[in-house]
This record gives C-alpha cells, sequence and structure tokens, in this order.
C-alpha cells in the first residue's frame, strides 16, 4: 500500500530502552529495546514518543528517543525539516 499524497514522507523512528547510566545515552540491554515503530512524519512520531515516555515516567533510566530516518536516507536534505 502506498501514499498518493503530494506530502514527502519524512520518517521518523521511535524506540526506547533503559539506559545503563543517566549520564550517558549506553542502553543495558540491546536486545531489550523497545521499537515503537517508523512514522511518516515528525507530528505522528511525537504522539507516540509522548505516548511511551509517559508509559514508563516512574522508571528514570528508560529513556524513548525520536530518529529523524529521512535525514539518515538523504543527507543532502536541507536542515529546517523535521
Amino acid at each position: 500500500m502506498t501514499d498518493s499524497g503530494d506530502k514527502k514522507q519524512l520518517l521518523h523512528l521511535v524506540f526506547g530502552g533503559e539506559l545503563k547510566s543517566l549520564e550517558d545515552v549506553q542502553f543495558r540491554d540491546l536486545n531489550g529495546l523497545d521499537i515503537v515503530g517508523i512514522f511518516p512524519d515528525y507530528a505522528t512520531a511525537l504522539t507516540a514518543w509522548k505516548a511511551k515516555a509517559q508509559q514508563t515516567v516512574d522508571n528514570a533510566h528508560m529513556r524513548y528517543f525520536i530518529v529523524h530516518m529521512h535525514r539518515l536516507l538523504d543527507p543532502q536534505q536541507k536542515a529546517g525539516g523535521n
């Protein structure tokens, strides 16, 4: 299934896991990373990130991140697009 709209896909990955310490971004268990999903735009990814972050608010070592996959796929893309 493809999206036929004019809007360019700006893929974002949302994932998280438990950190070894609060001072660094090193995960305690790489096999236990929570891959929330890949989203078509930043706004949708941010909604998913907020939901997962809220679910784990009681664990200070648990962190979720948004990766701008579109920037990795197209490094020549101008900055400014989320």
